[in-house]
């Protein structure tokens, strides 16, 4: 994810590709569904078709966005170094700075929503030695992220929760959770909801594919093809390990969760593995479940985020002039997806505001309302070539960072 449009550099920008704002669209509107719209449907004892569609999938898009942002806002496929890489860095470390403390300001907010924002800003910032890494480096170190984070992760919690003290903060990161140090690095590393030590994949895919020429239609139409059979792959190897090699019979000897969750396809995506003892059995790694952290979890979201890119990219063409467009815009998406910092963030405003009020609102009503009025906010500034309001403060703390060390670097005269 790119929660904030990317920034200007020394270099000259070069046409902005519709797509990649359409793609962050995406992952907005998939979010806010999920946070508005219940999962369960108890009139017909079935899950609601978001599950599949968009529980854990949008805030994967979201993360891997990040590292298209990141990527493309250091050079795309002609990677920098020296001191515009050195500038690089500082942007951003300042937009994660930026992003870390709206998320520590929305983390004071009441709501039923777990924010995200922190455990972005934790991403960018453990992306700082990697924007000079070469492509096929990164492809590399993908794939072991997928293959290797997950188990790592999962011994790294049994021995967490073993502990003697607290490891999970009981909310939302916040200005407050610095007075328990240890409790606010676990939970941003293994024990939150976004746990930066197994989603750190999803910004190395995206720095990968914001390194490989997102303007060439072959790339596009790889992304969508190679997408589709990640999570194809990923959901088969999942319902073999589990129905054939006897996952499932394994996990519900543990206790831990109700035979019906292995008796429907729909009903096994509802797992929801935050109060679950995971030590009772390996066989939790077998789950492609949203938000379980495992490598076929990963594989999965990452083919969809893939997947969605790719089709935007398609369908939205490249921008042309200062704030892009394309000669087949997506403006219903792009124009949300220029300035999702500051739409997710008046979205939770606007739910902890519901949530704090107590009032009965139908979460069609809620949901198309902030819809029209965030597609039509983007729209607005995207015509008039205006960032959303924590753009433009993110992108004049840029600036003025690039401005200072610009200065200190000049000889004395």
């Amino acid at each position: 994810m790119s929660l904030s449009a990317p920034l200007p550099t020394a270099v000259s920008a070069k046409p902005r590709l519709a797509g990649v704002d359409a793609a962050r669209g995406v992952a907005l509107v998939g979010m806010i569904a999920v946070h508005v719209f219940s999962f369960y449907l108890p009139e017909t004892d079935s899950v609601s078709w978001l599950v599949p569609v968009f529980s854990g999938r949008a805030a994967a898009l979201f993360a891997v966005m990040a590292g298209v942002g990141l990527a493309l806002t250091s050079g795309g496929r002609h990677r920098r170094s020296g001191e515009q890489a050195a500038a690089d860095r500082r942007g951003i470390a300042v937009r994660a700075g930026v992003i870390a403390a709206v998320g520590l300001t929305l983390g004071q907010v009441e709501v039923d929503i777990a924010v995200i924002l922190v455990f972005y800003a934790l991403l960018f910032i453990l992306a700082l030695p990697l924007i000079r890494v070469e492509p096929r480096k990164l492809a590399v170190l993908t794939a072991a992220w997928i293959v290797l984070a997950p188990p790592i992760a999962y011994l790294a919690r049994q021995a967490l929760y073993a502990a003697p003290f607290l490891v999970v903060l009981p909310g939302d990161p916040n200005w407050t959770s610095a007075q328990d140090p240890v409790a606010l690095l676990s939970t941003l590393f293994f024990t939150g909801t976004y746990p930066a030590f197994q989603w750190l994949g999803y910004l190395l895919l995206g720095m990968l594919l914001g390194r490989l020429g997102l303007g060439s239609p072959r790339i596009r139409l790889w992304l969508v093809l190679a997408g589709a059979a990640a999570v194809a792959a990923a959901q088969l190897a999942s319902a073999f390990l589990l129905q054939v090699l006897g996952g499932a019979k394994a996990l519900l000897a543990t206790g831990e969760i109700d035979p019906w969750y292995f008796q429907a396809w729909d009903h096994r995506l509802l797992i929801d593995l935050s109060e679950v003892d995971e030590g009772t059995s390996g066989w939790w790694l077998a789950l492609d479940t949203p938000h379980s952290g495992t490598s076929l979890d990963l594989l999965n979201t990452m083919g969809s985020a893939a997947l969605v890119l790719g089709l935007c990219l398609l369908l939205g063409g490249t921008g042309d002039g200062p704030r892009g467009g394309g000669s087949r815009p997506l403006p219903v998406l792009a124009g949300p997806g220029s300035m999702t910092l500051s739409l997710y963030t008046a979205h939770v405003l606007v739910m902890g505001a519901v949530y704090a009020s107590g009032a009965e609102v139908g979460e069609a009503a809620l949901f198309w309302s902030q819809m029209v009025v965030f597609t039509g906010a983007g729209i607005a500034y995207k015509l008039a070539s205006r960032r959303g309001p924590l753009e433009h403060l993110t992108a004049g703390a840029v600036r003025t960072v690039r401005r200072g060390a610009d200065r200190s670097a000049r000889p004395a005269a």
